[in-house]
């Protein structure tokens, strides 16, 4: 019975230095710095309120468009598309909003097919040029894993990051602990299947991609 106490014990002792750990990389990429005069910015997009950005949202938006107005160069991309519950795309609400605070129409870009975080650069690698650098504009608790995935891809990206209001902090943090343990599991299957691919291109044999799929933040 000690011995599986003790186990136990262990267990949960590994589960709580894993969190913490995932909570100091969320926290420290949280406090980046972004590059200046970069070539692009990512807005990821999040649910609306109706046809108006919800607060998480909105947070993405204002620290995008001052951004903007410092680097008067960069373009942006509004990434999101709609959601079922959704009656317009995050993207357009995105261009709107940032037209409202004074960004020319011209200087935006619309990406409105993803509906997770990997589709947001993936769709926004349409509009991108190699070797460009990019910026992208989340909410702090989403950061690290935004730019984990942008990384993955092959972008040269920093991040930018957004506030979290404070009536949202313990739902969403909570939440992306689980979110990014899914990505890291995604991770793992994608490298192992692409290996596995590797070998089986040699027998003429093929297998389907699988993606965890990830709820809309």
């Amino acid at each position: 019975m000690k011995k599986v106490f003790k186990l136990i014990t262990i267990l949960l002792a590994a589960v709580l230095v894993f969190f913490l750990c995932l909570h100091l990389l969320i926290v420290s990429q949280g406090k980046n710095t972004a590059k200046e005069n970069a070539d692009y910015l990512i807005i990821l997009g999040t649910r609306l309120s109706g046809d108006q950005p919800s607060s998480l949202l909105l947070e993405r938006i204002t620290t995008a468009a001052a951004y903007l107005k410092e680097n008067p160069n960069t373009i942006a991309i509004a990434s999101g598309g709609q959601g079922q519950d959704e009656i317009v795309s995050e993207a357009s609400v995105i261009k709107e909003s940032l037209m409202q605070l004074g960004i020319d129409e011209q200087r935006i870009i619309t990406e409105s097919n993803s509906t997770r975080t990997l589709e947001n650069f993936q769709y926004s690698l349409d509009y991108i040029d190699k070797d460009s650098t990019v910026v992208v504009v989340t909410n702090r608790f989403h950061l690290y894993r935004a730019e984990s995935i942008g990384e993955d891809l092959g972008l040269n990206v920093t991040g930018l990051p957004a506030a979290t209001p404070s009536e949202f902090r313990i739902k969403y943090y909570s939440r992306e602990y689980l979110a990014i343990v899914k990505y890291y599991l995604e991770k793992i299957h994608i490298l192992s299947t692409s290996q596995a691919k590797s070998s089986d291109r040699e027998n003429n044999i093929s297998f389907p991609d699988i993606f965890i799929p990830e709820k809309r933040r």
